[in-house]
C-alpha cells in the first residue's frame, strides 16, 4: 500500500519519499486506464491523440480523480514548456510540493509501441529510447526528484515482456549514451498489473535517477484505418 499521506503539509521530503508519491501517481495512471479499457474507447494510433484521451478524460476529469485517489494531490498538465530547455513534457504532475519547491514536479513521456523493426534502431522501440528515455538523460526533461516515468502505448498485439526484452538489448548495445546503469527489471508497486518496470541511468551531469515504465497496451482500441 503506498502511503497516502506523503503530501501533509511539513513533510520532509528526500528521494525515498518523492519516489513512493511517484509510484502513487502511476497507481492512479493505471488506475483510470483500466477505466478506459472498461468503456471500451476507441481511439486513432496516435501518440497525442492517446495521451489527450487519458489526460482530459481521465486524470483530469474530477469525478475520476476522485475515484482513484488523486484528487486534491495532483495536478495533471500536457505539453509544458521546461524552464530550461526546449523540451516540452508530455504530461507534467504537479504535488502539494510544488507550491512551497517550484521544481518539485514529475513528468511522463508517452510513446507508441508496435511490431515493426523491433531490434532496429529506427522503428518505434528505438524511438522509445532516443525520443523518450535519453530526454532524461541529456536533460532536456527535468528530474528534480529523482525519478520520472515511460509509458509505452501498445498499438499492436504483442508480447510485451518480449519486447521489453527488446528494449533492453538496444539499450546495451545500441544506445550506451544512455548511460543506463541497471536495466529494465520487473516492479510490483501496482498491483495486479504485470507489465511495469524500472531503470537506473545517468544523466549528462552523473547525476542518478530512475525512471519507471507502463506498458498499456491499447492494442484492442485502436481505430481501424
Amino acid at each position: 500500500m503506498i502511503d497516502t499521506e506523503l503530501n501533509a503539509v511539513g513533510y520532509i521530503y528526500n528521494t525515498t519519499n518523492y519516489n513512493a508519491e511517484f509510484q502513487r501517481v502511476l497507481c492512479g495512471v493505471f488506475a483510470c486506464y483500466t477505466m478506459m479499457l472498461k468503456d471500451n474507447i476507441v481511439i486513432p494510433n496516435d501518440e497525442n491523440e492517446i495521451r489527450n484521451i487519458l489526460l482530459i478524460k481521465y486524470l483530469k476529469d474530477d469525478n475520476k480523480r476522485k475515484i482513484t485517489g488523486l484528487a486534491g494531490n495532483f495536478i495533471f498538465d500536457r505539453e509544458v514548456p521546461e524552464d530550461n530547455t526546449k523540451g516540452r513534457t508530455d504530461i507534467k504532475v504537479q504535488t502539494i510540493q510544488t507550491f512551497t519547491k517550484s521544481n518539485a514536479y514529475y513528468i511522463i513521456e508517452c510513446k507508441r509501441l508496435d511490431n515493426e523493426n523491433l531490434n532496429g534502431t529506427t522503428g518505434l522501440n528505438a524511438k522509445y529510447i532516443e525520443n523518450g528515455i535519453y530526454r532524461f538523460v541529456s536533460k532536456q526533461y527535468s528530474t528534480n526528484c529523482g525519478v520520472n516515468a515511460m509509458i509505452g502505448f501498445i498499438v499492436e498485439a504483442m508480447c510485451i515482456h518480449s519486447n521489453t526484452g527488446n528494449i533492453k538489448t538496444l539499450l546495451k548495445n545500441n544506445f550506451t549514451n544512455c548511460n543506463t546503469t541497471k536495466n529494465l527489471q520487473k516492479e510490483t508497486f501496482i498491483p495486479d498489473f504485470e507489465f511495469h518496470y524500472s531503470s537506473e541511468h545517468r544523466d549528462i551531469d552523473n547525476e542518478n535517477f530512475t525512471l519507471y515504465h507502463l506498458m498499456l497496451d491499447f492494442s484492442n482500441n485502436i481505430k481501424e484505418k
